[in-house]
């Protein structure tokens, strides 16, 4: 008997034939006991994002209630076909509701990122609460986990850093207490709770690191995350023909994987079971039988082309004015005034007297205010609706054929690894 840990994505419970799926799935490991690590429900936390946002506007007029009834609905729905108590379940999210208005009620809505975790964290305690309570009543012996209670961090909403020495022994504790009389602990990921009462996020699709933390304290010989797909892969199957499987990946490429925009995993979730050499096994929920993809210290012995497109991509051509050189004073107040508004970078070149960086998009407003925080001494160049094309391993009559009829605006080729900002033809898809 082993203690393992999976995770599911919103996907793999999108509806109740998606979660008695789950159900056979944890039920084909016999008597091992597991820890259930699962996300929101299929674009549920798009539509808390518009919640909040919403609940921000209404400047508190308009109770949290009245904005969730439509989530409500679609979990009862769900719950319905799944045969469980849904009234038990409703008042259930009542409550999770009403903690949250509690906490709302004390924070200025000025506090977006604050605001937006005790709003969006609903999708998970909804999601779980339901998986669990369906579990129970078709006889498994299961329990549920509030994962605010065992992952702490700090208050960076939103983007939270996980305290590690705090977590772990809360984790092993909790954990062995709930396992001496449960075989399945469904808990949640992305959320975690702060040294207060507020509710914090790891960053969006931040469940695979939480079920990373989970195998880390646990010093689990395995973690397995279910997906949509076979395991890695060498493209994005939705916008690609011809991807291969790849039956092994090292955990330095799959960080380099995750760090150049590979969506398969969470960037975040390498380094923790890295550190114990904990294998991550990706593996298909559609057909659970299917090897998947094992990352570990061992990876293939020669990778095949990966490609990684990222849409919605921003090129920012930064200048000094009066020509004085790009140096580390310049560097340094771009790198803190980047990170004061949370913009991430793909791609970065420095010449003489200019900056060039590749950014996810942030929307004109958070743009111009970063820029006009970086001070009256530069000018910019804004290129945007931009793809950045990223190719490990990279073979030219590939490059050839990703960038035919695309204007290459930016490139930057290191050993192993080349990446292309283009301007994308009308055409987004490059399947046939």
């Amino acid at each position: 008997m082993e203690n393992k840990v999976f995770k599911f994505g919103g996907a793999s419970i999108a509806d109740h034939k998606m979660i008695e799926n789950i159900r056979s799935i944890i039920e084909s490991y016999g008597e091992d006991k597991i820890v259930v690590v699962i996300s929101a429900m299929g674009k549920v936390t798009n539509a808390l994002e518009q919640v909040a946002q919403k609940y921000i506007d209404a400047d508190k007029e308009k109770p949290l209630l009245d904005l969730m009834q439509e989530t409500i609905d679609k979990h009862l729905q769900e719950a319905i076909a799944l045969g469980i108590n849904t009234e038990k379940l409703k008042l259930q999210y009542e409550s999770y509701i009403s903690d949250s208005q509690e906490l709302l009620d004390l924070i200025d809505n000025t506090h977006q990122a604050m605001v937006y975790d005790q709003i969006v964290s609903l999708g998970e305690l909804f999601s779980t609460t339901m998986v669990e309570m369906y579990l129970s009543e078709s006889g498994l012996n299961s329990t549920w986990l509030d994962v605010r209670g065992i992952i702490k961090s700090d208050g960076n909403y939103k983007d939270a850093t996980v305290d590690y020495a705090t977590s772990v022994p809360h984790i092993r504790t909790k954990i062995s207490e709930l396992f001496s009389d449960s075989q399945y602990i469904i808990t949640q990921g992305f959320i975690s709770g702060s040294d207060t009462a507020y509710t914090t996020t790891l960053g969006r699709e931040g469940s695979d690191y939480t079920a990373a933390i989970f195998a880390y304290a646990l010093d689990a010989e395995e973690l397995t995350i279910w997906k949509d797909v076979p395991g890695i892969l060498t493209a994005d199957p939705r916008r690609f023909e011809n991807v291969e499987l790849l039956s092994k990946l090292s955990y330095k490429e799959a960080i380099e994987m995750t760090y150049y925009g590979a969506t398969v995993i969470h960037p975040k979730t390498i380094r923790p079971i890295q550190n114990k050499s904990i294998k991550l096994h990706v593996r298909s929920y559609i057909n659970p039988s299917e090897d998947g993809t094992i990352i570990s210290d061992q990876g293939l012995p020669n990778y095949p082309p990966i490609v990684v497109v990222q849409d919605n991509r921003l090129l920012l051509h930064i200048t000094t004015k009066d020509f004085t050189f790009i140096a580390e004073n310049h560097l340094s107040l771009i790198f803190s005034t980047l990170d004061m508004h949370r913009i991430k970078m793909s791609v970065m070149r420095n010449t003489a007297i200019s900056f060039t960086l590749v950014i996810k998009n942030p929307g004109k407003p958070q743009l111009q205010k970063f820029m006009s925080d970086l001070g009256d001494n530069f000018s910019f160049d804004v290129y945007d609706n931009l793809q950045l094309i990223t190719i490990r391993y990279a073979q030219q009559p590939l490059i050839d054929s990703l960038t035919k009829n695309k204007v290459i605006l930016f490139e930057e080729r290191m050993k192993s690894t080349i990446q292309l900002v283009v301007r994308p033809a009308l055409e987004l898809k490059e399947k046939k």
